[in-house]
């Protein structure tokens, strides 16, 4: 068990995250799941990428209804996925490597099958029975009101025993914890705590804006389908058409916040990144939640996760973080376990897979913020194509064909060329199917190729490092004429200039007359041509100089 942590307390200030679906990363056991010990065998490629960490989805003991963020024991390892001596193993190897552990901590609610829920279920008086959010129906026998599941149908599931609702923002076995109780709150913090003494260096916050609820359980206003929002909300599920005033996002969820920061702070070198899923709310909910430095160090929201790739959108949001957000910290992705695979979401046609991958990564590591990637994503996946009947999210089985659910993003990793299943696992079958296009993809067949995707990945990260400025320094955008983004990046001396050309025809850029005497410092695999002034974009091109 690895408990003393030594090093920068602000590592995560500006680090870049690989994130790891544990069923599809590498299967040693032959069952077609990925495990821990998979993971572990396969650090050293992530540490091949230059990357400062990485974050584990759910491993934790799971009945499985959504793919483990369903926990039935938050101190334990699934079986499915090995042991905690397996866990232990893959930390010391972490260590070894210089790679920092982020666990997933879903703690808005537990699976119907925790001992908690079994207790507090069986009757109206039990020492647990107002761990979780119980409600008398309406005179009419109906919910006690209005509230809906991210997941399809109301927010409240029957229970004959207590003759009550109870509330579950997602699955019906989901139930949702109440943290208006602070019973429920140092159980909570007791699971963050075994963690903590097991070595781990920080938690991703599942659904961090969801812990509390209104206790009045007044009904949400209703409110018109924004075809611009940012979250996993479509217009094909009615759960957009409420504004979610009640169900989430309560002041109370501050001060847990702070009991939260609080215990991580008693160790050294640790941090936390929430998810938070709020609609429009989303960065002004980001800036409360990580202001005064004493609630989370960082979060991340889904408004770059969205189908725009455009240098107007990406300007928008990050003008909009750097005007709401100016003591706290953002992280930034463009892929997660969550939405379709960025590659698909931003190109035109298939052709430019390669092209959009790489100029991708190159945005997102010239933010100011942290990073998170999403495995695959350094091969330039694209969302795989799956028939219903190899479905198994909840979420895209309850609303297909409208929506596809999540499966096309978490379907196994792909290492070999040649061998079945894409070298990530012997098995027969694999959970998810292995799309062809993506063993062509394949590690070992981009490894050696000057001009892969991965090795571009490789070399920008590095660029990345080589330039501190990138982390932390000043971001100020430039005005364009063209439809480019163009800002300077500065800090102790450092002043660099970043010009993308997003779209797909040549553009210029002409240099202002105050950084006439700018000298390029081309990123991996782009030099433009800078002639009289002017620099000369190719589309998808990039055009970096020192100031």
């Amino acid at each position: 068990m690895l408990t003393a942590q030594k090093g920068d307390p602000n590592w995560w200030r500006g680090a870049v995250i690989y994130q790891v679906y544990p069923r599809s990363f590498q299967d040693t056991t032959g069952d077609g799941i990925g495990d821990i010990r998979g993971i572990t065998e396969r650090l050293p490629h992530i540490a091949s990428l230059g990357v400062d960490g990485i974050w584990l989805s759910p491993f934790f003991t799971s009945p499985m209804a959504d793919m483990g963020y369903d926990v039935a024991d938050y101190c334990n390892v699934d079986p499915m996925f090995g042991t905690l001596a397996d866990f232990d193993a893959m930390m010391a190897e972490c260590e070894r490597l210089g790679l920092k552990v982020i666990i997933d901590q879903v703690i808005s609610h537990t699976s119907d099958q925790h001992p908690w829920f079994i207790e507090s279920r069986s009757s109206r008086s039990n020492p647990r029975a107002d761990w979780y959010i119980w409600a008398d129906p309406k005179p009419d026998g109906t919910a006690p009101n209005n509230w809906l599941s991210i997941f399809g149908g109301p927010g409240w599931e029957w229970d004959g025993v207590r003759k009550q609702y109870y509330m579950h923002n997602f699955l019906a076995s989901q139930p949702d914890l109440n943290f208006h109780n602070p019973d429920v709150q140092d159980a909570m913090l007791a699971t963050v705590k075994f963690w903590l003494e097991r070595g781990v260096h920080g938690f991703r916050l599942d659904t961090v804006n969801y812990y509390f609820h209104d206790r009045q359980l007044r009904d949400n206003p209703p409110m018109v389908y924004d075809p611009h929002s940012t979250g996993l909300e479509t217009d094909t599920n009615p759960y957009s058409m409420q504004h979610h005033l009640y169900d989430k996002s309560q002041p109370e969820n501050i001060d847990f916040l702070k009991r939260l920061r609080a215990l991580l702070d008693e160790y050294d070198c640790r941090t936390t990144v929430g998810e938070v899923g709020d609609g429009d709310r989303s960065l002004t909910t980001l800036a409360i939640y990580t202001s005064g430095n004493d609630k989370l160090h960082m979060c991340y929201t889904f408004d770059l996760l969205s189908p725009r790739f455009t240098a107007e959108h990406i300007r928008s949001v990050v003008s909009k973080c750097q005007e709401i957000v100016t003591n706290g910290w953002v992280c930034w992705a463009f892929s997660n376990h969550d939405v379709v695979r960025h590659v698909t979401r931003f190109m035109e046609h298939a052709g430019e897979r390669e092209a959009v991958a790489k100029i991708a990564i190159s945005v997102l590591s010239t933010l100011r913020g942290s990073i998170c990637l999403y495995q695959g994503e350094e091969l330039g996946l694209p969302e795989a194509e799956l028939a219903f009947e190899d479905l198994r999210d909840p979420y895209g089985i309850r609303f297909w064909p409208a929506f596809k659910g999540r499966d096309g993003c978490r379907t196994p990793m792909a290492w070999d060329v040649d061998k079945p299943l894409a070298g990530f696992s012997e098995a027969n079958k694999a959970w998810l199917p292995v799309p062809p296009e993506h063993q062509a993809l394949a590690v070992n067949g981009q490894e050696n190729v000057e001009t892969s995707v991965l090795n571009h990945y490789r070399r920008t990260l590095a660029f990345r490092k080589a330039h501190p400025v990138l982390l932390d320094g000043d971001m100020t955008f430039l005005e364009t004429t063209a439809d480019l983004l163009a800002f300077v990046r500065e800090k102790a001396g450092e002043r660099l200039l970043f010009v993308f050309n997003l779209t797909r025809a040549p553009q210029d850029f002409a240099l202002p007359a105050a950084m006439a005497g700018a000298t390029p410092q081309p990123m991996p695999g782009y030099d433009p041509p800078v002639e009289a002034g002017v620099v000369k974009l190719a589309a998808l091109d990039v055009f970096c100089a020192r100031l």
